[in-house]
């Protein structure tokens, strides 16, 4: 299947699924990728609905897992914990798509999988950690929460960051439902799709 055909009018679930994992994967490694950076909702502890926009910065196949880089003290990392729902929408302009991504969330902290994104992440990336006080700190006047000393500049060196390591996290999200909507003048088309005990995905069409 040539990717001039992922843009033709999906009539086979095989291929709409297809579609999904080809999309989410360009958006991990591709900056300019329309889907790079989805919107992440969580429920707070009140039950209220929270959304934001992040970067997607790694997706697995295989466990239909998605990656986020987060502040260890930023608010969705309480409401998720060790696990807890959440919804991600992706959509592609170009292409009229739109995924609506369901799954359990989890944060990770001290892990392998932390230090090795942290080392991967640029100097800029990580400058990001350095806020004091935390994200969501109210403040009297507009600030960065970056320390003076390195706001507006680029980090020299990672010994310059590595303070930022502690408030560093990851929001892995693993998938288990798929909507998909693309939307043309034609007639649109909606599917859904559920992964199965045996780790299988099933799909079935949905009127618009």
């Amino acid at each position: 299947m040539t990717s001039q055909s992922l843009l033709d009018l999906p009539d086979d679930l095989d291929a709409v699924l297809a579609d999904v994992w080809q999309r989410l994967g360009r958006a991990a490694k591709d900056r300019r990728a329309p889907m790079h950076t989805p919107v992440v909702a969580t429920i707070t502890g009140d039950g209220v609905p929270s959304q934001r926009v992040m970067v997607l910065r790694a997706f697995d196949r295989a466990s239909a897992t998605l990656r986020f880089h987060t502040d260890s003290r930023a608010a969705k990392v309480d409401q998720i914990g060790d696990g807890s729902p959440v919804s991600i929408l992706g959509y592609d302009p170009a292409a009229k798509r739109q995924f609506r991504l369901s799954g359990v969330a989890r944060i990770e902290t001290d892990t392998a999988a932390a230090d090795q994104a942290w080392g991967e992440a640029t100097l800029f990336a990580r400058r990001c950690y350095l806020a004091d006080p935390a994200p969501g700190t109210v403040s009297d006047v507009p600030v960065s929460g970056l320390p003076a000393e390195i706001e507006g500049r680029k980090p020299e060196d990672d010994d310059e960051v590595a303070p930022g390591r502690a408030n560093f996290a990851l929001l892995m999200a693993q998938i288990d439902t798929i909507e998909f909507l693309h939307l043309a003048h034609t007639g649109h088309r909606r599917a859904l799709f559920h992964r199965a005990p045996d780790g299988q995905w099933r799909g079935e069409w949905l009127v618009p």
